[in-house]
C-alpha cells in the first residue's frame, strides 16, 4: 500500500467522523444551551432538568438524519472493500 493511498483513506475515514457525528453534536450542543440558559433565566439548577430534552433531540435526530449516516457509512465501507484488492500488494 502506497503512502499516499493511505494517507489519503485515513484523510477520508476522519472527514466521515467529523461528517456523521455533527448533526448530533450540533443538536445536542444547541439543546444544551438553550436548557442552560432557561436555567439560568429561572434559576431552576437541576441536573436532571438538562440530561432528558438532550436525549430526546439526539434521538430525534438520530430518527431524522440515521439514513444519511448510515448510507455514507455503507458508500465509505463498499469503497474500501472495493478497492481493497488493488490497495494490497
Amino acid at each position: 500500500m502506497q503512502v499516499a493511498e493511505l494517507t489519503r483513506l485515513m484523510t477520508e475515514a476522519l472527514y466521515l467522523v467529523l461528517l456523521v457525528s455533527a448533526p448530533v453534536l450540533l443538536v445536542s450542543l444547541a439543546v444544551g444551551l438553550a436548557v442552560g440558559l432557561a436555567q439560568a433565566v429561572t434559576q431552576v439548577q437541576d441536573h436532571t432538568l438538562s440530561f432528558v430534552p438532550k436525549l430526546v433531540a439526539v434521538a430525534l435526530t438520530l430518527v431524522v438524519a440515521g439514513a444519511f449516516m448510515g448510507g455514507e457509512l455503507l458508500r465509505f465501507t463498499h469503497g474500501i472493500f472495493t478497492a481493497l484488492p488493488s490497495l494490497v500488494p
